[in-house]
């Protein structure tokens, strides 16, 4: 169906930094010719969305509609767009536009593109019951993913298996720190991998709960003499957690070639050696979410091998209980809204 009228969207917004979200409506834009118009079923919450409804990045415009880990059906659609049917399940992530055209999206990373287009930056995003984006950057959600397990992959799930994707392989040795609302997935889908896992938490009561998720082996990160004991014994050490910790520890866990990829941001600068880097090469590396391929990639791994996220879901009108458990990070690993 195409040339469809806009009708206003109910959302919620917050309309101040740090404020609580309210009821909201806005008149969304005329439907492109490759754009898709998407019923919302389900949207995960990130600690994203909390970073801008508090503008701590100092890009947020308001009134500002979160969400950007949105499931639901196709309703409408342009005349190019041909990947997906009226009525089909589609996710869409922190990403829903770049130019197509630099040789960052021509090799398939859309997510370096100089012009990335965010979902929920500077236009409504996914707490709402519709959401207008380029077709191009919506996925077809596989039939055995569940629409509310598969929410937080368009986003945590993609963050985690990127660095996978491109470091490790069945026979790696990978390392998780932080197990929360990105830890727990890398873990799933290393262990999905073949890898041998070791997770590494603050928290001695998440050791049954990291095993439950994949992993063979359990540090404490405040236990000095553990943390001395992995010396050189991973491959790749995936970072989610945005605390500052003793970096030169996990480096010296790396083995040869080893790679310690920061996924959580710090506020604070990396203090490391180069000499640690330089004896045995490894490397330190960012990795931000992952291209189209890579997102329909991860999707059809993450429906053939079982993996989804452990969620509490609430429905979208309890917007505010769930942020404000995320803030006290009361929630066990993800929150995702739906839509009744």
């Amino acid at each position: 169906m195409t040339n469809q009228e806009p009708r206003r969207v109910d959302a919620y917004a917050a309309h101040a930094a740090g404020a609580l979200l309210t009821p909201f409506d806005y008149e969304p834009a005329a439907l492109g010719p490759h754009d898709v118009e998407i019923e919302i079923t389900h949207c995960g919450i990130c600690h994203s969305d909390l970073h801008l409804i508090d503008n701590d990045w100092q890009t947020s415009q308001f009134p500002l509609v979160p969400g950007h880990e949105i499931i639901g059906t196709v309703a409408h659609k342009g005349p190019l767009v041909s990947h997906v049917d009226i009525g089909t399940r589609v996710g869409v992530g922190w990403q829903c536009g770049s130019c197509l055209q630099c040789e960052w999206c021509e090799r398939g990373d859309e997510n370096l593109c100089a012009d990335m287009v965010e979902t929920c930056v500077a236009r409504p995003g996914g707490f709402a019951e519709r959401i207008r984006i380029d077709g191009r950057f919506a996925f077809a959600i596989p039939e055995a993913l569940r629409s509310e397990v598969a929410a937080p992959l368009l986003c945590g799930g993609i963050t985690v298996y990127s660095p996978l994707r491109q470091h490790a392989r069945p026979q790696s040795r990978v390392g998780v720190i932080g197990i929360g609302g990105l830890g727990h997935l890398a873990i799933r889908f290393a262990h999905a991998l073949g890898c041998e896992v070791t997770a590494f938490s603050s928290t001695a009561a998440k050791e049954e709960e990291a095993r439950a998720h994949g992993a063979h082996q359990f540090v404490s990160s405040t236990d000095d003499r553990a943390l001395k004991a992995q010396r050189e014994s991973l491959d790749l050490i995936i970072s989610t957690v945005n605390v500052p910790l003793d970096w030169k520890r996990y480096v010296n866990a790396l083995r040869p070639d080893g790679v310690l990829s920061f996924v959580g941001a710090l506020a604070e600068p990396l203090t490391i050696p180069t000499g640690l880097l330089l004896a045995r090469r490894r490397s330190v590396s960012g990795s931000p979410i992952g291209g189209r391929v890579a997102m329909r990639e991860m999707l059809d791994f993450a429906a053939r091998h079982g993996v989804g996220a452990q969620v509490e879901t609430l429905p979208m009108h309890e917007v505010n209980t769930a942020l404000e458990r995320l803030r006290r990070n009361d929630v066990r690993y993800r929150f995702v809204l739906e839509r009744g």
